[in-house]
């Protein structure tokens, strides 16, 4: 009998041998090292959750300790729950830490757009100015410009005035109308005395001043002589005027002549003084841009 037991008790004492190397575990402490793994893997508690990480794995040495030393299943479980206690604080702070700096973060980007937002508003608003203000100043240059071509055209409206008045000129229908007697060619002839070319000249100067005008030069006879010469001596004075208004440097373009001889008297040529009134050129000066309306 004695020796039949002998054997079994050496196996179960060689089992229970073995049995007493082997760390004990529990469900609780398998749970927290798998929570730790994941824990450990997860960036954010590396990274915001330092301190509570440290705390949760020292826990998880204390439990595995436990373990090791073949303690009470719950004094190993007390320890593995404590464990994933300070596991999930961990993470849970981590959570919790990486919110708050992506809040920072999303509120620096906020910032930074409103920046940029009123930095562009701020050109925008800039440019405007500048913008305003260079139309300003152009608007002022052309109220200069303006006020500068009124007073020229002022001063060129007087100067002509004066310069009129002085070849005695008259307003009419028909335009400006400047008088050259017949003093101012020899007798009979076409030829210009240096008195008539003074005043041709005078006319010359009105027109290099005032280009938007043109010219009409009518001449005229008493009825002493034939029609026929009549006619020709009037049309050979207005060419005349017209070669001395050419001499002085008036294109011919704006200059046209007409020969009316005995026609359109200014007075009766029964006496010596009608008949010097009769002969005549007459001249024409246009309205501005307008043309010369014909004699009725």
């Amino acid at each position: 009998m004695k020796s039949k037991f002998i054997p079994v008790l050496l196996s179960v004492a060689i089992a229970l041998s073995a049995c007493s190397s082997a760390p004990l575990t529990t469900s609780t402490l398998d749970q927290a090292r798998n929570d730790h793994v994941a824990a450990q893997s997860n960036s954010a508690v590396t990274q915001y959750a330092v301190p509570e990480f440290k705390a949760a794995t020292e826990a998880l040495n204390a439990a595995n300790a436990a373990a090791a030393d073949r303690q009470s299943t719950e004094k190993i479980d007390q320890l593995a729950y404590v464990a994933k206690q300070k596991i999930a604080t961990a993470q849970e702070v981590a959570r919790a830490r990486k919110a708050e700096v992506d809040l920072k973060q999303a509120s620096q980007q906020r910032d930074q757009v409103r920046l940029e937002a009123r930095t562009v508003e701020a050109e925008t608003a800039k440019r405007s100015a500048e913008q305003a203000q260079a139309e300003a100043e152009a608007a002022r240059a052309r109220a200069e410009q303006a006020n500068a071509a009124t007073q020229n055209a002022q001063q060129q409206t007087q100067a002509l005035a004066a310069q009129l008045a002085e070849l005695q000129a008259k307003q009419t229908e028909r335009g400006t109308i400047i008088t050259l007697g017949d003093v101012l060619f020899n007798v009979d002839q076409a030829v210009l005395t240096s008195g008539g070319q003074a005043t041709v000249q005078k006319l010359a100067t009105v027109l290099r001043e005032n280009t938007d005008r043109t010219v009409l030069i009518e001449g005229f006879t008493d009825s002493t002589g034939s029609t026929a010469h009549n006619l020709q001596l009037s049309q050979r004075r207005a060419e005349a005027v017209r070669s001395a208004l050419a001499q002085a440097g008036i294109d011919r373009s704006r200059v046209d002549v007409r020969g009316y001889g005995e026609a359109y008297p200014v007075a009766g040529n029964e006496s010596a003084g009608d008949r010097q009134l009769n002969r005549r050129v007459e001249i024409v000066l246009s309205e501005p841009g307008k043309p010369i309306q014909a004699r009725r």
